[in-house]
């Protein structure tokens, strides 16, 4: 028998699937309760399901599994899963579609000068210049990081008649053991008309009209992009970062903006929750700032998809097959 505890907010439609899972008892766990007000039993959990590491963790010294309830899993960098040999899988796959959704909305909006035409609204001006009016069709996105967000995004960009690129470190395969919402992304990474490697970041960056970043927060891709990045891109490219707003070196940027370098931003992540009202980012006319929505706890499917990949999980996790989403040693080291 295997014990399950949760530790985040329910979701009765997937609780009632996980009671239906044979071998396994569930206990639902107060996030913030101290270890020595726990159960014995609570501390011989063999999987848990939780966004942020509990205060009695480090306790929890029968754990086998740790499902993340979330995309981003750098607040488990620290806890020595790999070294532990703990095997931990995240939510991947639950914020696709939404994020991936944003990056077209985005694409569009700056290709349009959509900030333009609102200013334009609330001060009665009736003008019809030609930047309001351009199609996308035909202009080349580049998706740096290719999984599941840059897969979907390339799908959605490619039914809109988009050229896409892609720049991933060790190339487009297949992808595995991962969720994704039916009908969507890329599993066979058959849609990209080009893709670059390490190495031919320059190439990469100087042919695209849209730059999307869709890499995770990790030591090798913090600052991954800084001025030399932001120069090797056209004057008349947009930069899309709906990922992790450190990816993009921040003085790098606000120097970009200032200068010319680039067209314009696109940005859902940032450097400081909340962005301080001061931040010149803000008042940039080309610049789209969105407060971390492009993706939420909030959207309309998040319980259900999140659910139904720790159903899954432990239903393979009894039966003993491949988990979705699982971790590798260096991406739980942070590496």
């Amino acid at each position: 028998m295997k014990n399950v505890l949760i530790n985040v907010a329910i979701h009765p439609e997937g609780l009632q699937r996980l009671n239906t899972i044979p071998g396994i008892t569930i206990r639902i766990a107060n996030p913030l309760q101290e270890p020595s007000t726990l159960p014995e039993e609570v501390l011989k959990t063999h999987v848990l399901f939780c966004d942020v590491p509990p205060p009695y963790f480090s306790q929890m010294n029968s754990l086998e599994l740790v499902q993340i309830a979330a995309v981003g899993y750098e607040r488990f960098y620290d806890l020595s899963l790999a070294e532990k040999k703990l095997r931990a899988c995240n939510s991947r796959g639950v914020f696709d579609v939404a994020i991936a959704e944003w990056n077209i909305a985005m694409v569009v909006n700056l290709a349009r000068d959509l900030r333009a035409m609102i200013r334009n609204q609330e001060s009665g001006t009736w003008d019809r210049a030609a930047r309001f009016q351009r199609e996308i069709r035909g202009s080349v996105v580049g998706i740096w990081g290719y999984g599941g967000i840059g897969r979907e995004t390339a799908r959605l960009a490619k039914a809109l008649g988009l050229i896409v690129y892609v720049l991933s470190r060790h190339g487009v395969s297949p992808r595995l053991n991962t969720y994704r919402v039916p009908a969507t992304g890329d599993p066979e990474g058959v849609l990209p008309d080009q893709i670059f490697t390490a190495g031919q970041e320059a190439d990469f960056l100087s042919r695209l009209d849209f730059l999307v970043l869709s890499l995770p927060k990790t030591k090798s891709t913090i600052g991954i992009v800084g001025d030399k990045e932001l120069r090797a891109l056209p004057q008349t490219a947009f930069v899309l970062n709906p990922a992790r707003g450190p990816l993009i070196q921040e003085s790098a940027l606000l120097t970009a903006l200032r200068e010319g370098w680039i067209a314009g931003a696109a940005l859902d992540t940032h450097y400081h929750y909340p962005m301080p009202q001061d931040h010149p980012l803000w008042r940039f006319p080309n610049v789209i700032m969105t407060p971390h929505i492009s993706g939420s706890t909030l959207m309309q499917h998040h319980g259900e998809r999140m659910w139904e990949v720790f159903v899954e999980n432990v239903r393979r996790y009894t039966s003993g097959e491949p988990l979705l989403n699982e971790l590798s040693p260096s991406e739980l080291r942070g590496d």
